[in-house]
């Protein structure tokens, strides 16, 4: 019999063991997967009490089952919501804020909790394809609980496999029906492809008299979008196909050599018209020099002769007697022939060059120049996506690593590379950028909280966010790097490659 002690604990602080770290798709989904309890409360006694599942699509809204939190709407003072994680510390009471009796769909609001999100596969469906199960069976609680408090202890969520056997109605709705082994315990909690999106929630399965197999029903992806989007709830959505990460990863690593191989050509080319550029302006510039270089002996030898003939002009005057116009046509004659050998002497060279550092140079030709403002856009065929956005990504690439002016990517392999754990989210992104060819990567590992924990533990994630060229600091944070790179799994979840250009 539950009681106010137990349902206190259920809201407080409770132990539980870490999990190991994998590039396990089902796991990293599994993180935002918990289990719904309800207690009903009348007069300080327990009345009824009911637990599910759940998955979160946003940090504190979980989808369920309307039947899981039945009690909870019909009597909402005296029944109390409880929402456990899959691992943590803590459980958390909620309130159901959106409610379907029709689609069998709930959802549900918990204030302080901040969980990883899920999210739904927009792509097809077909029979035969592999799904997988996630949730509290009942049954399972059945022969492991020793009390009362292990429905309300953080603890990895039971999965199953089986196969998508079409689509069905049921009661007017449309459902999935599949393989995978469900109980009761597992209504609301997620059905899921290969790659961990949910194309449904579980809500029911047939009975299993005089020995039928059993199959279970999962409330279709398009009658949980209609929810969702009736409760004015933003979600996650991908519709690329899944595919392994080692096979995208084998496939990528040939495209990076041809996109290395690419930009090396188009240097190449840029190269070679540049300098086609610049000997045609070479040329022209020649040719100009060579025409003011004409135009100007022509104007010496005009003052050479006009200063002879003024000069004759002026023993002609001095002859019949005219001596001051003589003298002034003399001296301007003089001048003449000064200003005809100065201006030859002072006549432009033939001989031109342009600098070095041109317009015509290519742009960009070193690895460790800035380039500005960036804008760039995910390449679906090239990155396998579980849960992220596929919005373009902007950032500031500066010189020598330096991105968005304080934070320091260091020079390796294939471009700059940093690795980036954040505060508020359980994936660790290794993130890296080629100058060359303006590929930005991201690989994501979503883990468990307790590696999470361990990598925030380490001095990396807390180096002060700056840019440097210090020799002692950049050895300093590549120890930080690959102190965190050590806690990674073998392989991530998700690669997004994207191609950049400037924003300007």
């Amino acid at each position: 019999m539950f009681s106010r002690f137990v349902l206190a604990l259920a809201l407080t602080v409770v132990g539980f063991l870490p999990v190991a770290a994998w590039a396990d798709d089902i796991a990293a989904t599994a993180r935002g997967v918990v289990r719904v309890v309800t207690i009903a409360m009348v007069d300080d006694r327990v009345e009824g009490f009911g637990h599910g599942s759940g998955f979160a699509v946003a940090p504190n809204r979980i989808v369920t089952n309307a039947h899981v939190v039945e009690l909870a709407e019909r009597y909402p003072d005296n029944v109390v919501v409880g929402v456990v994680p899959s691992e943590g510390s803590k459980s958390y009471q909620g309130r159901v804020i959106a409610y379907d009796s029709r689609r069998d769909l709930a959802l549900i609001e918990v204030s302080e909790a901040k969980l990883p999100t899920v999210a739904l596969f927009t792509g097809p469906v077909t029979e035969g394809d592999q799904v997988i199960a996630l949730g509290y069976p009942g049954n399972v609680d059945l022969a492991t609980a020793q009390s009362a408090a292990d429905y309300i202890r953080p603890l990895s969520p039971v999965r199953s496999q089986g196969v998508a056997s079409g689509r069905r109605a049921l009661t007017g709705i449309e459902v999935l029906l599949h393989t995978a082994s469900i109980a009761r315990g597992n209504s609301g909690g997620p059905l899921l492809d290969p790659c961990g999106r949910v194309i449904g929630v579980n809500s029911a399965l047939t009975r299993a008299d005089d020995g039928d197999s059993t199959f279970g029903f999962a409330i279709a992806d398009t009658e949980l979008m209609a929810f969702l989007r009736a409760a004015k709830q933003p979600y996650a959505s991908v519709g690329s196909p899944c595919t392994s990460i080692e096979e995208r990863l084998r496939e990528d690593s040939a495209a990076d050599a041809r996109a290395v191989a690419d930009a090396a050509a188009a240097r190449r080319e840029a190269a070679s018209a540049a300098a086609l550029r610049r000997e045609e302006a070479l040329n022209a510039a020649r040719s100009e020099a060579e025409r003011t270089r004409e135009n100007v002996m022509a104007l010496a030898a005009l003052l050479l002769v006009g200063g002879a003939l003024a000069m004759g002009g002026a023993g002609l005057l001095e002859s019949r007697g005219q001596r001051r116009p003589a003298i002034w046509t003399l001296s301007a004659g003089g001048v003449a022939v000064v200003a005809a050998v100065v201006t030859f002497l002072l006549r432009p060279s033939a001989d031109v060059t342009l600098p070095r550092e041109s317009s015509m140079t290519p742009a960009a030709a070193s690895p460790t120049a800035a380039l500005g403002p960036l804008i760039c856009t995910l390449q679906p065929d090239r990155s396998r996506i579980t849960v992220s956005s596929t919005a373009e990504s902007a950032f500031n690439w500066g010189a020598n690593g330096c991105v968005d002016r304080d934070v320091q990517y260091l020079e390796g392999e294939g471009g700059w590379q940093r690795i980036l754990v954040p505060d508020d989210e359980q994936t660790v992104t290794v993130a890296r950028f080629d100058p060359l060819t303006r590929t930005y990567t991201q690989t994501r590992y979503m883990l468990p909280a307790a590696t999470m924990e361990s990598i925030r533990k380490l001095p990396g994630p807390n180096t002060a966010r700056a840019c440097t060229r210090d020799d002692a600091v950049l050895q300093k944070l590549e120890a930080e790097q690959a102190a965190i790179r050590q806690q990674l799994p073998p392989l991530p979840n998700e690669k997004l490659v994207y191609s950049c250009r400037s924003a300007r």
